[in-house]
């Protein structure tokens, strides 16, 4: 995509097997990529594999630094700011009666409100060039519930509810907020799913099969090009037809 040339997008949860496909199509469709992550050894190999990159360390379980981090951000991208691709986020799973308060802190704190003030202060950042666009990473489960995991799917439900409240509030200063909600995608998480138990979600797809980080980030690049600048607050599904909207 043309209109991504020189594009400056920070891109969080870069190293996973998802935010390594978003990286990769974002940089070799002409976008300068800020990649962050919390693990420096997976970092320096971004570094070391991809050109138009910059790396900056960050756990957006930090709030305190969120702004920080995007000042810094911004900075490294040449004082420039165009897509923000919210994409890092945890699972601690289990069954609701044995579900601690700290389960459920840690992810509504990691998933939704880092979300929330990573959105909050980029839009500060794109208010100054009066455009951008944000992408928030939910999850099909954010709208069909699952089995042990109340705290992931409220926090990955709240996104969605968030960026549709994001996107009204800020649709008139010519910046875009919208959802890419993956169903169940081949990654090192889905990899340690029971065989038996894999086959169940497959035989459930209609597609007959789990996705791949790459069907994510075809999204992502449709949502960061000015293809997508008239839609708004919206829900991209990418499921195989798992659930259908």
């Amino acid at each position: 995509m043309k209109d991504l040339n020189n594009k400056k997008i920070i891109v969080t949860g870069a190293t996973g097997g998802i935010g390594r496909s978003i990286v990769k199509s974002l940089i070799e469709n002409g976008a300068l990529v800020l990649a962050t992550g919390t693990k420096n050894e997976k970092l320096d190999k971004l570094k070391a594999e991809f050109r138009n990159i910059e790396i900056l360390k960050f756990d957006i379980s930090d709030t305190a630094k969120v702004e920080e981090f995007i000042e810094n951000a911004f900075n490294k991208l040449g004082g420039n700011l165009d897509c923000l691709v919210n994409n890092a986020g945890i699972t601690q799973d289990n069954l609701a009666i044995r579900m601690n308060l700290d389960e459920w802190k840690k992810v509504i704190d990691i998933n939704l409100t880092s979300t929330f003030l990573l959105s909050k202060f980029g839009i500060k950042k794109m208010l100054k060039n009066k455009s951008g666009k944000i992408i928030n990473i939910t999850s099909v489960v954010g709208h069909t519930g699952n089995l042990g995991q109340a705290n992931y799917t409220a926090s990955k439900a709240g996104i969605i509810a968030m960026s549709k409240s994001l996107a009204i509030e800020y649709a008139k200063k010519n910046i875009n907020i919208n959802c890419i909600s993956p169903g169940f995608i081949q990654t090192s998480m889905t990899e340690k799913i029971d065989s038996k138990f894999k086959e169940i979600i497959i035989s459930k797809i209609p597609s007959a099969r789990l996705g791949d980080p790459q069907d994510v980030a075809n999204a992502v690049l449709f949502l960061a090009s000015s293809q997508s600048d008239y839609i708004n607050g919206e829900t991209l599904h990418v499921n195989g037809g798992l659930y259908m909207a």
